[in-house]
């Protein structure tokens, strides 16, 4: 594995290998469901197995869950949610939450190394964003637990009840504490369903539930595939359905659930816009941009992978863009040195290959720096498209990769026509000195989260989701709350 640049000179200083040690994560051979607080062998019988997608390596087998494991599951959530958890004193339920944060905290280390190998993604980010936020998020709606009747003030909230979650694989553990700590918090319990090929940390969070002496059946975590995931959707003892996840299995759902009175909030794709003024500090644009579509290798649904740029300063900002992305390294997922780790599977890279192949014949430029991409595993240059039309697939779909369409504008009236031409609604970024541009393009930004001046920023008390085909809801915040809750006259 190795560095992006190309070397030139004997005498140019290179990073030294800094991997992190495996050896503090003991993945089991195989596992089991999580169901009303034990692992317990599949009834379909039926295993797959999760491997590292640096590597391809076979890192443990997990159960595939079938109809009778998911109507298990949900059977024990009603159990749980009827003989004591929806009734449990909200101070206690919060001291349940505090519990499950400490211990993400106090096993971080081996989370953010098992989400490395699992996922593919760089350790910095795992070990400085993913296990960090995912705890904040537990001692944040701990926070709420007990204060309801002031989050939503001259009104009475009670949970709603039984709450299937289901997960996508770009941020595995950050995304199952988005899920679960509001619905505890609001007094729910939960049937979550991980991703098929991220399903470790889950599992492992499985065992924090265990360490918390969470009531059984509080918690259950079932995983498998699609057709997991669809038996859940189609149980008719839920009463809430949280997705995240592609456009295209979203509105699948939501088609499975017209009628049929279950709650739904979805969290989809997106196309975001990063928009750039000739003002703008040139150089923290630059970071902020790399950070907004090369993060998580731009497996991340609110990236900023359409880049519009004033016609000012488009030809010095893109060369400036170029060299920075000679720095970045490529390799190893656990090297704490590297910026882009591995695509998360074989089908996400053809995917990203193909829709890349389909920029260079539409006519857009391409740039990748010098990068020898490691023999083994799944893997892929980061990616710069100039001379980018509106009407190119690259402009349009979302690739969730590490590529960037650049395109140009000369007004704000302009950038604000570009950005606003996407089927998808979840996020966009602005750069400028004025804070006056700034409020003003943020009202008329058709997005559901705006940043000024920074880009992928979050934080549990900042609400998060989309509009049009990005979904609809929100997590994050008081507003995250109120999905998993009910108000009585």
């Amino acid at each position: 594995m190795t560095d992006v640049r190309q070397r030139t000179s004997p005498l140019e200083w290179e990073y030294a290998p800094a991997p992190e040690a495996r050896d503090i994560v003991k993945f089991q051979e195989r596992y089991g469901l999580f169901i009303g607080g034990e692992l317990v062998e599949p009834r379909s019988k039926e295993w797959f197995p999760t491997i590292s997608p640096a590597t391809e390596e076979q890192l443990a087998e997990v159960a595939l869950a079938g109809a009778e494991d998911v109507d298990a599951a949900v059977g024990a959530a009603r159990n749980a949610f009827e003989n004591g958890w929806s009734t449990l004193r909200p101070a206690e339920r919060a001291k349940y939450l505090y519990r499950i944060a400490r211990l993400l905290q106090e096993r971080s280390r081996e989370l953010a190394v098992a989400e490395s190998l699992n996922g593919g993604k760089p350790i910095k980010e795992s070990r400085d964003v993913d296990v960090p936020l995912a705890a904040a998020h537990f001692f944040y709606y701990a926070g709420w637990a007990d204060k309801l009747e002031y989050a939503f003030p001259n009104r009475r909230p009670a949970p709603l009840g039984v709450a299937g979650q289901i997960i996508p694989w770009n941020f595995p553990l950050l995304m199952l504490a988005w899920k679960i700590a509001p619905a505890l918090a609001a007094g729910n319990t939960v049937v979550l369903k991980p991703a098929e090929t991220t399903p470790l940390t889950a599992l492992i969070f499985a065992d924090v539930c265990r360490q918390a002496e969470l009531p059984a059946g509080v918690v259950n975590i079932i995983t498998g595939d699609g057709s997991t995931g669809a038996h859940l959707v189609r149980h008719r003892g839920l009463d809430k359905i949280a997705f995240t996840g592609s456009t295209e299995v979203g509105k699948a759902i939501q088609r499975e659930l017209a009628g049929t009175g279950t709650r739904l909030t979805l969290e989809l794709g997106g196309k975001a816009a990063n928009i750039v003024f000739d003002d703008c500090a040139l150089d923290q644009a630059i970071e902020g941009i790399v950070n907004g579509i090369y993060f998580n290798q731009g497996h991340v649904c609110c990236a900023g992978s359409r880049l519009l740029v004033q016609e000012p300063i488009a030809e010095l900002l893109i060369a400036k863009l170029k060299r920075r992305l000679e720095t970045l390294r490529l390799g190893d997922p656990l090297d704490k040195n590297t910026d882009i780790g591995a695509i998360n599977s074989r089908a996400q890279l053809e995917r990203i290959r193909e829709l890349v192949a389909s920029g260079e014949e539409e006519g857009a430029e391409i740039y990748q720096p010098p990068c020898v991409l490691p023999e083994k595993g799944y893997w892929f240059a980061p990616t710069v498209f100039t001379n980018v039309a509106q009407s190119y697939r690259i402009a349009q779909e979302e690739i969730f990769g590490p590529v960037l369409s650049v395109l140009t504008f000369r007004t704000p009236d302009e950038a604000i026509e570009k950005a606003n031409n996407t089927a998808y609604g979840l996020s966009a970024g602005v750069w400028t000195e004025k804070g006056s541009r700034i409020l003003c393009m943020a009202q008329r930004l058709r997005a559901g989260v705006v940043w000024a001046n920074t880009f992928n920023r979050f934080d549990p008390a900042s609400p998060f989701g989309g509009y049009k085909e990005s979904g609809f809801g929100r997590e994050g915040g008081r507003h995250g709350l109120e999905p998993y809750l009910r108000f009585e006259e």
